[in-house]
């Protein structure tokens, strides 16, 4: 899967609340805070299985007649449905060959119905719960503050806080059954 990067005015704003946490003991010029603000939001979304920040997404999946559901949720909308052969350049695929769902808890479900030429489909989406940093729940803030202000500190060997999984744990998304209906 593809993404698009963190948009940056996520990252400036998340790295301002982790400085002001810090009490404003780091340089501006110096990039750590920005990366360790990327890193703490990327975590968040490995940890709770879930995008944060809206952004583009290209997920590439075997074209078939069963339904797959795509790995980036929740989905926003399904934008672009692209065919990929063996050979040559993708191509959209004509409306009717394929059909696009979107369910109650923010899955995206794609199915081909006539795949021609491609093997494989790629298809773009935007998916993540906030518009931006002021739309972040304020607990999944402070624990992405908390995280990056303990990477920041130099204490990145042992493990994080407890207190950033406790933050974080109602947010959490478990995925039981399998990506296919």
């Amino acid at each position: 899967m593809e993404r698009d990067p963190i948009p940056e005015a996520v990252v400036a704003a998340a790295a301002e609340g982790v400085r002001a946490y810090l009490r404003g003991g780091l340089s501006e010029a110096d990039g750590l805070v920005e990366r360790m603000a990327a890193s703490a939001i990327a975590l968040f979304e490995a940890f709770a299985g879930r995008v944060l920040i809206d952004r583009g997404f290209r997920e590439t999946v075997a074209s078939g007649i069963r339904w797959q559901r795509l790995e980036a949720t929740p989905v926003r909308s399904i934008d672009l449905v692209e065919g990929l052969p063996a050979e040559g350049p993708a191509f959209a695929m004509p409306m009717g060959s394929y059909a696009i769902d979107l369910d109650a808890s923010g899955d995206g479900w794609v199915r081909v119905s006539l795949a021609g030429i491609a093997g494989r489909i790629r298809v773009t989406v935007s998916a993540g719960d906030c518009a931006d940093w002021e739309a972040v729940p304020g607990p999944v803030a402070q624990g992405i503050v908390l995280l990056a202000a303990h990477m920041i500190e130099g204490r990145s060997e042992g493990a994080p806080p407890a207190a950033v999984s406790a933050l974080w744990r109602p947010y959490r998304r478990m995925r039981i059954s399998g990506a296919m209906r």
